[in-house]
């Protein structure tokens, strides 16, 4: 299941690139579904464990893959983190309702992701259930009136 956490906790992976950059495995990178992911939101193709082909930059090691990738990287391979996932854009939604619908995963949004419209997620800060994108958007909504920033 996705469990989402709108407030700030003290246990979350906050920096992702750095926390990835500092403990990802390479057997991670030999993964079929992480290949796809990196194919998927960085248009790059895994090399090795540690070189991706970049449209862009070219060869490239793996800790330059984009923060949004790693951070889903981690969601995947580490689900008992609590991952800030803030610096996934729009593009990583799809990927991680796919990892919620896998296994249980914890991720930190301070705004409302382009989840698939049928996402199913439940809202850790008030334990509600959400079987749609709308349902999303309308508890985000709720929390945030209810919320001093």
């Amino acid at each position: 299941m996705l469990n989402i956490l709108f407030r700030e906790d003290e246990h979350e992976i906050r920096y992702t690139d750095s926390y990835f950059n500092n403990n990802y495995q390479d057997e991670w990178l030999e993964d079929t579904l992480v290949k796809q992911m990196i194919q998927d939101i960085d248009a790059s193709k895994v090399l090795t464990p540690q070189i991706v082909d970049s449209p862009v930059l070219g060869a490239i090691p793996v800790t330059q893959i984009s923060g949004g990738v790693k951070a889903v990287i981690l969601m995947l391979k580490k689900p008992e983190l609590l991952i800030h996932g803030n610096s996934c854009g729009d593009n990583c939604a799809a990927w991680i309702d796919r990892i919620g619908k896998m296994q249980d995963i914890h991720v930190h949004l301070t705004y409302p992701m382009r989840f698939p419209d049928n996402v199913i997620l439940t809202v850790m800060d008030t334990g509600t259930v959400c079987h749609s994108y709308q349902e999303y958007v309308k508890e985000y909504l709720k929390w945030s009136q209810s919320t001093e920033f």
